[in-house]
């Protein structure tokens, strides 16, 4: 599971830092001190890794025939992973505390911890906007307690993570970044604040920003959300950047659509993982076997086949199932998901994970809940290619 030797360095590491495990800050302290084990929810030398899990899946080919595909993580990894989760938190404040439970460790496992098949993965816990913080300008209740100040958690946290594992643990290595939705906003934060055009964007790797704005100049690939980090559009490619927001091909943007729209003279960026280049794409996805994102999806489940059969793994990939492409159409750009129905094969003609709310299905937000599920495996391709090509030796030590 995990290397000895990881685990004494960076053991002795946090003992030398002076932070006792178990040891959690106060819910209102301005900065907590990242050497503590119990703000990551994966880290190599902890204890309760939440990225060292079953992550088996069962792959469902167009006939119907199931096989089970075990994960294993990447035993001396070459570069690594700084993850940022989506809102996820049902904490009744307006922040997240720092006591993690279920909802991180879900989306954890869901979205990020099959990175550790390419890549080192590191997850702060941070004190993120709640999802009554979200629901509450739609109608929902109030969080509890007075709104604390813009700096208080949120990317205040995710900073000093960030800087913490510079400093402590990553020894001049090649650090994907990537984040979802409000982790997403964070993480591109992060990189016009403290990488792009810096010395340290030479350890940049890549970035992969989902279901949140990256802006650029009209039919250009660097501009505006970053002036010297552009998308990625080749296998390989390293020090770029993998952004897009997915709609249903039958259920594009409408004028209230949370994603994919322009502003400021400027596009927002879609690159489709599935295929770098440009054009239609046939990703690997990782879904959810039961259920979707923060439990947003309703109660319906996908049936992956017909008749329902039982699965026994948390995960089904679904080869050749969908197809996506970016598209352009008036004002936004996003990539656009197709499902090759084919009412011959005992596969799901239909694809869940619209947000369902009380008064029915939120168009709005396109289909945010899958944007990682979709192309998980994809993305992990990605970066296992970028890794690769990666030159250590250009990084600074």
């Amino acid at each position: 599971m995990k290397r000895l030797s990881t685990l004494i360095a960076l053991a002795a590491l946090t003992l030398l830092c002076g932070v006792a495990v178990g040891q959690t800050p106060a819910p209102l302290v301005a900065h907590a001190d990242y050497a503590a084990p119990d703000l990551w929810l994966c880290r190599p030398d902890i204890e309760n890794d939440r990225c060292d899990v079953d992550l088996d899946a069962t792959v469902i080919a167009p006939s119907g025939r199931m096989t089970k595909e075990p994960h294993q993580a990447l035993k001396d990894p070459a570069v690594d992973c700084f993850y940022v989760y989506p809102t996820v938190s049902n904490d009744p404040g307006w922040i997240s505390d720092f006591k993690p439970g279920a909802d991180e460790w879900d989306v954890v496992r869901l979205q990020f911890a099959r990175f550790s098949s390419v890549c080192r993965p590191f997850a702060p816990l941070y004190r993120q906007g709640t999802l009554r913080r979200l629901r509450h300008p739609g109608g929902g209740p109030r969080p509890e307690g007075e709104q604390p100040p813009a700096d208080l958690g949120g990317f205040t946290d995710v900073l000093d993570a960030w800087r913490w594992y510079l400093q402590h643990a990553n020894k001049g290595r090649g650090v994907v970044l990537i984040g979802h939705s409000q982790g997403g906003a964070m993480i591109a934060r992060l990189i016009a604040q403290e990488i792009d055009g810096k010395p340290i964007q030479k350890r940049l790797v890549s970035a992969l920003i989902l279901g949140a704005p990256v802006l650029v100049p009209s039919d250009r690939d660097v501009g505006g959300s970053f002036q010297t980090i552009p998308l990625c559009r080749a296998p390989g490619q390293t020090g770029c950047v993998v952004s897009y927001a997915t709609f249903r091909d039958r259920l594009p943007p409408g004028a209230d659509a949370r994603f994919g729209r322009e502003r400021d003279g400027l596009r927002v960026a879609c690159v489709n993982p599935a295929n770098l280049a440009g054009g239609e794409g046939s990703p690997r996805s990782y879904f959810l076997t039961r259920g979707y994102l923060n439990g947003s999806g309703g109660g319906v489940w996908t049936q992956w086949v017909r008749p329902p059969r039982p699965i026994t793994t948390d995960f089904v990939s679904t080869p050749g199932l969908i197809s996506t492409t970016c598209v352009r159409d008036g004002a936004f750009d996003y990539l656009s998901l197709h499902v090759n129905a084919d009412p011959g094969d005992p596969r799901t003609d239909e694809l869940g994970g619209q947000i369902i709310r009380s008064t029915g299905v939120d168009l709005s937000w396109g289909l945010h809940l899958l944007d990682v599920d979709h192309a998980l495996g994809s993305l992990i391709d990605v970066v296992r290619e970028q890794a690769a090509a990666y030159q250590p030796s250009q990084a600074p030590s």
